[in-house]
C-alpha cells in the first residue's frame, strides 16, 4: 500500500547538492542579517541571475535546519502546494500535521487560504525546536492562483522568530506582499545586488588559473551575471580569445591614433 507521500517528485523538497564554485561572502552576510532582523526574504531576479545557487549555498551556511521546496506550475493547486510544504517542513519540524492541514485545503475556498496560513503558523509555534530556514524557490510559477496573496499576507506577519522565509522568485510577488517590506517583516534582494562585483569575477577566474585582465573583460562584457560569467570562466579558450581580442583592438586603436597625427615639419 503507497503512503501518502509516495507520488511526490523528491527531488522538489530536496536541497540541490551541488555546490557553487564560489562561495560569495557578501551576499552571505546580507541574508544572516535578515534572517537576524525580519520573518522574510524575497531573492528577485530573471533566470541566469544566481537566485538558486545563492540559496543553496545560504542553507549550506545559515546554520539552521533547512526545509526546501522547489515550486513548479502545477503546484498552483492550492492541496498540492499545501502537501509538498508540509511534507519538507514536516522533515524538520515533527509538530506538523500535514494531514490536518490537508482537510483545511479541502474546506475552505482557496481565497481564504490564510486559514491554512494560521493553522501552519501554529503548528510551527508547537514545542521547542531549532531554528528553521524554509526555501521556497520559483515561487512566481504560481502567481496567477487565488490562493497567493491571502496565504503569503497572512503567514508572512506570523512566522514564529525561530522561522525564517526564503523566496526566489523572477519577478515580484503581487503587490500587496512585496509591501510588507515597509513594516520590516520583508527583505528583497533584488537582481543588481545579485550581479557579480568585479572582485567576485576575478577570484571565480582564479579558481580556474586565469588572469584577472580576463575577468576584468568579462565583467565588462557580461554585466556580472552569474550565468554567463561562469560559462565565460569554464569555456575552454573564452577568456584567453576575449583577452587577446582586447589586446588586439587596443592596438590597433593606438595605430590608428598615431597614423592619424599631422607630422611636424618644422625644424
Amino acid at each position: 500500500m503507497k503512503t501518502a507521500e509516495e507520488h511526490l517528485i523528491h527531488e522538489k523538497i530536496a536541497v540541490p547538492d551541488a555546490s557553487p564554485r564560489l562561495s560569495r561572502p557578501r551576499l552571505l552576510k546580507l541574508l544572516a542579517e535578515n534572517v537576524a532582523c525580519c520573518n522574510a526574504t524575497i531573492v528577485n531576479g530573471r533566470a541566469g541571475t544566481g537566485k538558486t545557487a545563492l540559496a543553496a549555498d545560504f542553507a549550506r551556511h545559515a546554520g539552521r535546519l533547512v526545509s526546501w521546496y522547489k515550486v513548479d506550475a502545477a503546484d498552483s493547486d492550492l492541496r498540492m502546494f499545501c502537501e509538498y510544504l508540509s511534507t519538507t517542513v514536516r522533515g524538520q519540524r515533527l509538530s506538523i500535521d500535514a494531514e490536518r492541514l490537508l482537510q483545511i485545503t479541502e474546506t475552505v475556498e482557496s481565497d481564504r487560504a490564510e486559514l491554512l496560513a494560521e493553522a501552519l503558523v501554529f503548528q510551527l509555534s508547537e514545542g521547542k525546536s531549532e531554528p528553521l530556514l524554509i526555501v521556497i524557490e520559483d515561487l512566481h510559477l504560481v502567481y496567477d492562483a487565488d490562493w497567493v496573496v491571502p496565504f503569503f499576507r497572512r503567514l508572512l506577519p506570523l512566522l514564529p522568530a525561530d522561522v525564517h522565509l526564503l523566496i526566489t522568485c523572477r519577478s515580484l510577488p503581487p503587490a500587496p506582499l512585496w509591501r510588507l517590506r515597509s513594516k520590516q517583516m520583508l527583505r528583497v534582494l533584488e537582481e543588481t545586488e545579485l550581479a557579480f562585483s568585479l572582485e567576485e569575477v576575478i577570484a571565480l577566474f582564479e579558481t580556474y588559473g586565469l588572469v584577472a585582465e580576463a575577468a576584468r573583460i568579462a565583467w565588462d562584457q557580461t554585466n556580472g551575471r552569474a550565468a554567463t560569467v561562469a560559462d565565460f570562466a569554464a569555456t575552454p579558450g573564452r577568456a584567453g580569445r576575449a583577452f587577446a581580442d582586447s589586446l588586439l583592438s587596443l592596438k590597433c586603436s593606438t595605430l590608428s591614433s598615431l597614423s592619424g597625427q599631422t607630422p611636424d615639419f618644422q625644424t
